[in-house]
């Protein structure tokens, strides 16, 4: 079973005004992955598209979506797939690819229907693509590690970079999940953020009762959403993204905008922040 959501995109102007569940119904994104199910949300930031594939052990096919209005979905996309499960397959373009937990498949535009296999819960990341480029599994083995951060600002954490410039040629997808270290809370400190590009946190690896306090809004602006596990948080250009969490968790960022430079952004930093 199919189903999609759309998110419109939202003025910071509007932002400001929200409550709280006006701004969880726009940014955050809850129950993506249901056995049985492909759960899709449309957002209107870069047309990025987000949403999670459980076969239970079975198979489910990605084909046509109706809000691209194209005979397949990757006519003229992209896609990036994260495993946050047990053993699966994602078959595409011809080929299947066995993923393990926390491999990454990359999907370049036409590579026709998808099909998810095996016991595996697929986060799905697209954008609009302008080329064709070469399918690639990228194994945890193959991914670039970068570590940022120290114990003493409780920000200590080891940066995963699969679909990256630093690693393999994507259109405008880019992709990578970052993990804390034991007795660390903080990700992505100091703040920033990128006005070229719209990025999506899927915050796993999580225990049921526990929650991440997203930061989100204008740097002057700022307000906030508790995030559990499997739960995405859109970010639109203009808005901060960093936050805290109980015990341990990983979040996996993609974003899609003008430019592939991941370091292409605005840094804040706490003492400017409101």
């Amino acid at each position: 079973m199919l189903s999609v959501q759309t998110r419109h995109a939202v003025h910071p102007a509007h932002a400001k005004s929200m409550d709280t569940g006006t701004l969880r119904r726009n940014f955050l994104a809850q129950g993506l992955f249901a056995d049985g199910d492909i759960r899709l949300v449309y957002t209107h930031y870069d047309r990025f598209v987000l949403g999670g594939a459980v076969p239970a052990g079975g198979e489910l096919m990605l084909d046509r979506v109706d809000e691209t209005r194209t005979p397949n979905f990757l006519d003229r996309r992209e896609m990036g797939v994260v495993n946050i499960g047990a053993a699966g397959t994602v078959s595409a373009g011809g080929e299947t690819y066995a993923m393990n937990t926390g491999d990454v498949l990359y999907l370049g535009m036409g590579s026709g229907p998808v099909t998810f296999a095996g016991e595996g819960r697929f986060y799905i990341t697209s954008a609009p693509a302008h080329r064709a480029l070469p399918n690639r599994l990228i194994t945890v083995a193959d991914c670039v590690e970068v570590k940022l951060g120290a114990s003493e600002t409780s920000n200590k954490r080891t940066i995963k970079q699969f679909i990256h410039p630093q690693v393999m040629e994507s259109c405008q997808l880019i992709l990578g999940y970052t993990a804390l270290e034991d007795g660390s809370v903080w990700n992505t400190i100091p703040s920033h953020v990128h006005d070229r590009r719209m990025e999506a946190y899927l915050y796993w690896g999580m225990a049921p009762e526990a929650r991440v306090l997203h930061l989100m809004g204008e740097p002057q602006e700022t307000r906030h959403l508790f995030v559990g596990n499997e739960e995405a948080a859109i970010s639109p250009p203009w808005s901060v993204h960093s936050g805290a969490g109980i015990g341990a968790y990983t979040f996996i960022w993609a974003m899609a905008g003008d430019n592939v430079d991941y370091t292409d952004m605005d840094f804040i930093q706490p003492a400017d922040l409101r």
